[in-house]
């Protein structure tokens, strides 16, 4: 007995050990979660990605040398897609546009109308079947707080969803090349945007901002770097810091319309020059035009109005405008053929003048 004792108790030692050591003798399983349906509700931002994510496409752009990454989203079972301008012009007149979608197919993409003023362009594929437009929401509707989804391709990572919110409204940003600035028609893109803290990067230009209806309420086509100044449109590396903004889907749904019907986008002007180095408050009229003619055009909508050189423009339908690129933002959010209500400093006195804005050829 002595004897069988010591050796069951050896063995069990051993076994002891050998369990400690190594493990079990049975294999390990951890408790999982079973397999689950990949639906997620409206609303959520899964929900809201799965719905607009077939409908967004990334834009491969070279010519002259340079090659850029954007994004775009499908507006029309014809194959037509919006985007930004910048995205689409180094391409040029000879580039190449390819334009990859979701699900992974590609097809060449040809300009149909582009207007840097705006900064939207419309291309087209021929030869794709079974494409989503994406519903176009109604960006008048918007709140800031509201939820929103922005989709595209940051440093060419395509399909790429982030969620935030509107942080605000008619935020007025330019961005461009900064040729002609003092004048009504220009190079220069100025945006009465919708600023969300969504995160956007080089590569999401283009790409729809979505609501919680998975409808478009924007075109993300800027942010503000952390060591720059001035909103970029697309351009250099700088990441995301919660400041991103988007053309107002009511305006770049007019902007394509106009693209689509005449390939060009017609400005809305009140027929001044303005002066772009006054660093005093509201936007004041220039002495003289760049041309060095007159600063207010004769028989444009400044002049009927009594608007003068030096005349400084304070307030729009209103509100405070506090720069010369401030009112040029209010203005291009409108129709040629609104009226607009201002507010006029002269010599030092401020009057009301109301106008009907002209219109001028985008090109």
């Amino acid at each position: 007995m002595v004897v069988v004792a010591l050796v069951t108790g050896v063995i069990g030692g051993g076994l002891g050990a050998y369990s400690v050591l190594n493990g079990s003798f049975a294999d390990v399983r951890l408790p999982q979660a079973g397999k689950e349906s990949p639906a997620r509700a409206p609303g959520t931002v899964a929900g809201i990605a799965a719905s607009a994510l077939p409908s967004v496409v990334t834009l491969h752009v070279s010519g002259s040398g340079v090659a850029d990454t954007g994004t775009g989203f499908v507006l029309d079972r014809e194959g037509r897609i919006l985007t930004n301008n910048h995205v689409v012009e180094p391409a040029g007149s000879t580039g190449d546009i390819t334009v990859t979608f979701n699900g992974g197919q590609s097809a060449k993409a040809q300009v149909v109308g582009r207007d840097a003023g705006y900064d939207l362009a419309v291309v087209k594929v021929s030869g794709v079947s079974g494409l989503t437009p994406l519903p176009l929401g109604n960006s008048d509707n918007v709140q800031v707080g509201d939820p929103v989804v922005a989709i595209g391709a940051p440093f060419d990572l395509p399909s790429t969803v982030t969620a935030g919110i509107i942080s605000a409204k008619d935020r007025p940003i330019t961005s461009g090349d900064g040729k002609n600035q003092g004048s009504d028609i220009s190079d220069v893109s100025y945006i009465d945007a919708l600023q969300t803290d969504a995160p956007i990067n080089p590569g999401n230009s283009g790409g729809p901002l979505v609501d919680a209806k998975a409808r478009v309420i924007g075109i993300n086509s800027a942010i503000r770097a952390a060591d720059d100044s001035s909103a970029e449109s697309g351009g250099g590396q700088g990441g995301s810091i919660g400041l991103g903004f988007a053309i107002p889907i009511n305006q770049a749904k007019r902007v394509a319309e106009e693209l689509i019907n005449n390939g060009r986008a017609a400005h809305p002007v009140i027929g001044i020059t303005l002066d772009m180095k006054y660093a005093g408050d509201g936007a004041r009229v220039a002495a003289r035009a760049n041309d060095g003619g007159p600063a207010v055009a004769p028989g444009g909508a400044g002049a009927g109005a009594g608007i003068g050189a030096g005349d400084i423009i304070t307030g729009v339908d209103g509100e405070p405008v506090h720069s010369s690129q401030e009112l040029i933002s209010r203005i291009r959010a409108h129709r040629p053929g609104d009226r607009l209500a201002l507010t006029v400093r002269k010599d030092g006195r401020d009057r009301a003048v109301t106008l009907t804005l002209g219109s001028a050829d985008g090109t």
